[in-house]
């Protein structure tokens, strides 16, 4: 009897204790970090987790998503938080017209998704995804310029001389090259223009094959083909400013997930994020590396 009644009590002890591992590994503050299925959001994701990880979180990530996917997720509460692009939520979630202040954009997706879907907009940074026309570096300089502005005064002073590459949407989209040429007040004749995959405008461009490119502002080719983005003098692309969004619910819970992911939001811009994405699509280096040697060598994570 006594034998019988150690053994009982001996297993008691084992489900005690795992019952306390187990809420040791289920408890504590949960978050998931959502992403979608480009090399910057890989990077934006792992650097998050790696923040929330730091202040104690259990952070699940669920990357590689669909764009219209992880945002569903979010509104669901399948996914927390992610960083989403303004431009994307105004334009092509909400319906609204493109605003072309970053602030203004910023405050209106704000508001809008917070009556609407209770998820909480917050920390915008300088990272800036959006459309740009690009050059040569070395041809830029030569002919002088700098901004589409200068593009324009140059494509109207020497008709039919240069040549442009674009994929079919951004070539006949109202926001694209048509929108461009009608605000700044020039044309590219229809064959001045060489149609092709988005992946291969900046390689056309590298290899003298067309004078400009259609790209984004963060791509990793900028970098690599030693080209330049032109300025944007009269903003007619609209922002697409990087900014974390976040269930209601949990921003309520976490309301330290604000600061945390302050800190990324403040030292990133379009310039560092550039480099980042290159170091992962050219360099051939992991999204976690990259992502855990730039927050060290700024000071955001402990070696």
């Amino acid at each position: 009897m006594k034998r019988k009644l150690t053994r009982i009590i001996g297993i008691v002890l084992i489900l005690t204790m795992l019952a306390s591992c187990s809420s040791v590994g289920i408890g504590g503050k949960q978050i998931s970090v959502g992403g979608k299925n480009f090399t910057e959001q890989y990077l934006l994701s792992e650097m998050t987790a790696f923040l929330l990880k730091e202040e104690g979180f259990n952070v699940k990530q669920m990357n590689n998503l669909g764009s219209t996917v992880v945002r569903k997720a979010l509104e669901n509460s399948q996914v927390d938080m992610m960083w989403e692009y303004t431009g994307t939520a105004l334009i092509t979630y909400m319906g609204e017209e493109p605003i072309a202040d970053p602030v203004e954009a910023f405050e209106k997706v704000k508001k809008l998704d917070a009556k609407n879907n209770d998820i909480h907009w917050m920390n915008m940074s300088n990272v800036n995804n959006t459309y740009a026309l690009a050059m040569r570096e070395e041809q830029a300089n030569e002919l002088g310029i700098e901004s589409i502005s200068d593009l324009a005064a140059y494509v109207n002073e020497n008709p039919g001389e240069l040549t442009m590459a674009s994929d079919a949407e951004f070539a006949n989209r109202p926001d694209g090259l048509p929108g461009v040429e009608e605000t700044y007040g020039f044309e590219f004749d229809s064959s001045q223009i060489k149609l092709m995959d988005l992946g291969l405008t900046q390689r056309s461009l590298d290899n003298e094959q067309v004078d400009v490119s259609v790209a984004f502002e963060t791509d990793a080719t900028i970098v690599e083909y030693d080209l330049v983005t032109l300025k944007d003098d009269k903003t007619f692309f609209p922002p697409y400013r990087a900014a974390v969004s976040i269930n209601e619910d949990v921003y309520e819970k976490y309301p330290e997930v604000e600061e945390i992911t302050a800190r990324l939001g403040e030292k990133l811009n379009s310039d560092i994020m550039r480099e980042l994405n290159y170091k992962v699509d050219i360099e051939g280096n992991s999204v976690s590396v990259v992502a855990h040697d730039w927050l060290v060598e700024n000071g955001l994570l402990e070696e």
